[in-house]
């Protein structure tokens, strides 16, 4: 049976109260150790360790879903923590990375060839190498492959929040699912849980496109049992940052179309910079960082202001 990360149990005779009640009690079972969190923020080796092998994830995983993906980052993440960071050598970092994802690949029973993960040239590794890497894998995550993430959390959560309007129930599930998979790659997020993680997500999307009816579904999941609200109030705000990092890129790529305006700003600009020597206080970045930030905002509130449908709490 094919592995749904939004329904990773298979017990279809559970009842939903004590399948919610499950999934909240073990999730912490398919988290990276403690001290992984602890050790990315203290050492800047072990932070471009992840990175690099996140980026071997992704190229080896661009053709398939995006759920597989998120699977194979996670497989990774649990392994790291229990087993330490490997040496940075290419060739480690490669097969850990292709395992990863022939892993969650078999998960999702989705056909794959170990050519379509080495047709790039290379490194190439046969099966059996490849075999005993998963066994490796398997071992440390100590056969859990049928991870808890916070896809598992994201239909119990958006139950609070009683859209009668399917299309826009809809599009908040999406819009969260787009804040978890992006979210994924910010270390600062690996010491919560699932289940805040996919709370935080939706209460990021119902403040982009329900603002109005946000403060209501914010206390709604606050008052859940299950949910620590210190620890969802500091979820939701590094969630923050990285949606509105996000849309600093947008907003400057569209902000950046070349005009004759905006050439003699950028002269002019040069010709100040080269008269001070380049040198720009911080102070002032700051500023302008804070400004642009405050238009994306405006910009955005000025958008989901016009949605139709609003519903009252």
């Amino acid at each position: 049976m094919e592995f749904d990360l939004e329904n990773p149990f298979t017990n279809l005779h559970e009842s939903r109260s004590d399948t919610i009640t499950s999934l909240f009690h073990i999730e912490s079972d398919h988290m990276p150790l403690e001290n992984y969190f602890q050790s990315l923020q203290t050492k800047g080796f072990d932070i471009s360790v992840r990175r690099e092998a996140i980026s071997e994830i992704s190229k080896f995983s661009c053709t398939f879903d995006p759920f597989l993906s998120y699977l194979a980052v996670n497989y990774l993440d649990r392994f790291l923590s229990s087993q330490g960071m490997l040496q940075p050598k290419p060739w480690v970092l490669r097969l850990l990375a292709i395992s990863c994802v022939s892993l969650a690949a078999k998960m999702r029973e989705t056909e794959f060839s170990l050519v379509d993960f080495q047709g790039d040239g290379g490194f190439i590794f046969d099966s059996q190498t490849i075999e005993r890497m998963e066994a490796l894998i398997l071992g440390a995550l100590k056969w859990r492959m049928r991870s808890i993430t916070p896809f598992s959390f994201i239909s119990y959560f958006i139950s609070f929040f009683k859209l009668r309007d399917p299309p826009l129930r809809h599009s908040l599930k999406a819009r969260a699912i787009e804040i978890i998979f992006k979210a994924q790659n910010e270390i600062k997020l690996l010491e919560f849980r699932p289940s805040i993680i996919a709370a935080s997500a939706l209460l990021s999307a119902a403040h982009e496109l329900l603002p109005l009816q946000y403060p209501c579904f914010r206390k709604a999941i606050s008052c859940c049992s299950y949910v620590n609200k210190e620890n969802l109030l500091q979820c939701y705000n590094a969630m923050q940052d990285i949606v509105i990092d996000g849309y600093e890129s947008v907003f400057d790529m569209v902000s950046s179309s070349v005009t004759p305006v905006n050439v003699l700003d950028q002269h002019f600009s040069s010709s100040e910079s080269g008269k001070t020597n380049g040198n720009i206080t911080t102070n002032t970045i700051r500023a302008e960082t804070d400004m642009k930030r405050r238009k994306i905002i405006d910009h955005y509130d000025n958008l989901t202001v016009q949605i139709p449908r609003i519903q009252q709490c």
